[in-house]
């Protein structure tokens, strides 16, 4: 049975923990951890041993230099799936593509603006999205199970950079037209800008959690990219390109944009589990004011990625056009919304890219374009699970 395309299997929430708030002393010890570019136990944790129930996502207060006793073995286990799932972009062969593209007559003129549009996006959004982790994200979570992840993660966004990378240098395209698209592309440049703050607010130094108001900045910017960005503003890219590969077009960029579909399917409902957990956890940050001004930033995207598609295909193309994108967003949108505890925010959308989950739920001998045999998974096979 065919599944919907970001349906890893996620792991259910585990039960509330009954919490104490922490006090001022505690609230100061975790500001001063976090603060710090390396997290160092406190200065008595020697004395004792890491208590499993004492773990938290964020504001713990044991060693998160120990990763064991595990409390959050789900997260573990998608550490697990993601190094199974290895991939370097330079296995796959670009020859197809590269004389596709030399070809004047090979591709149009609408299909090649997709290419450069969506190589345009992507070459600095994974960027961004590294250095949300490792510089922001990384240094306030506080279970080192899932920081594991969070540095596996931010391995495959360096390898979704150089996939990007790799597909501009075989195809020729003019590097500085490419890697500056994100300022000189209205469409392109308004989908960081969203962004940037969010990555800003957790990056500052002196930022640290362990106050309901920091703490729902960090759960904001969690959002924001576990469902908005790596949930939404990569569909678009995702849908076009595989469209030209199930055309039999640009074969080798589509492979290469399979397996960063599958991996950040990965890294969403990891941020999605994160997410839910620390909801658990705290409790009092999930306020019907905070819940509005998550939705206001669902519909911002939808709005915002509905504009990327409309600059990206300014005709119909490849059996698709705009259009057809309002609908698809807003179904994407729901999704998310309902996956982290928000009722739908667009009632009764449709899929209406259905063959989209065929490019996820692939459990084959061969890849859906066939132009490599994949027989180990460390090479690179399509597993979902």
């Amino acid at each position: 049975m065919l599944v919907w395309e970001d349906e890893v299997r996620s792991t259910p929430a585990i039960a509330p923990v009954a919490m104490t708030p922490p006090s001022d002393t505690a609230a100061r010890s975790v500001a001063a951890t976090n603060a710090s570019p390396v997290s160092r136990p406190a200065a008595t944790a020697h004395t004792r041993r890491v208590n499993v129930a004492d773990k938290r996502i964020i504001n713990g207060q044991t060693d998160v230099n120990q990763l064991v006793p595990f409390k959050y073995k789900w997260a573990w286990e998608k550490y697990l799936a993601t190094c199974a799932n290895h991939w370097m972009p330079q296995e796959v062969n670009m020859s197809r593509d590269i004389a596709l593209w030399k070809d004047p007559n090979g591709l149009t003129e609408d299909e090649r603006r997709i290419v450069k549009r969506n190589l345009g996006f992507f070459v600095t959004a994974d960027s961004l999205a590294a250095n949300n982790i490792v510089l922001g994200t990384y240094r306030h979570i506080t279970a080192p199970e899932c920081r594991q992840f969070l540095l596996r993660q931010a391995f495959e966004e360096a390898i979704h950079t150089h996939a990007y990378q790799y597909i501009v240098e075989s195809l020729g395209l003019d590097e500085g037209e490419i890697f500056n698209a994100y300022h000189e592309v209205a469409a392109i440049r308004d989908k960081d800008e969203f962004l940037i703050p969010f990555i800003d607010a957790i990056m500052d130094p002196a930022f640290s959690t362990g106050t309901p108001e920091a703490d729902q900045t960090l759960l904001k910017s969690l959002i924001v990219f576990a469902c908005l960005m790596e949930g939404l503003f990569f569909y678009v890219g995702f849908t076009q390109i595989l469209a030209l590969g199930r055309q039999n077009k640009m074969t080798g960029a589509a492979e290469q944009y399979q397996y960063i579909l599958r991996d950040e399917s990965m890294h969403c409902n990891f941020g999605i589990d994160l997410i839910n957990q620390i909801k658990l956890e705290n409790p009092q940050l999930w306020t019907p004011a905070f819940k509005a001004e998550i939705r206001a930033l669902f519909e911002r995207a939808v709005e915002l990625e509905y504009r990327y598609a409309e600059d990206t295909m300014p005709r119909g193309v490849l059996g698709m056009n705009a259009s057809m994108f309002k609908g698809y967003l807003r179904y994407i949108a729901n999704r998310r919304a309902t996956q982290i505890g928000l009722e739908a925010l667009f009632p009764n959308e449709e899929n209406p890219f259905p063959w989209m989950s065929e490019m996820i739920d692939l459990k084959k001998e061969r890849n859906f374009f066939e132009t490599r045999v994949i027989d180990y998974q460390s090479g690179g096979a399509l597993s979902w699970d």
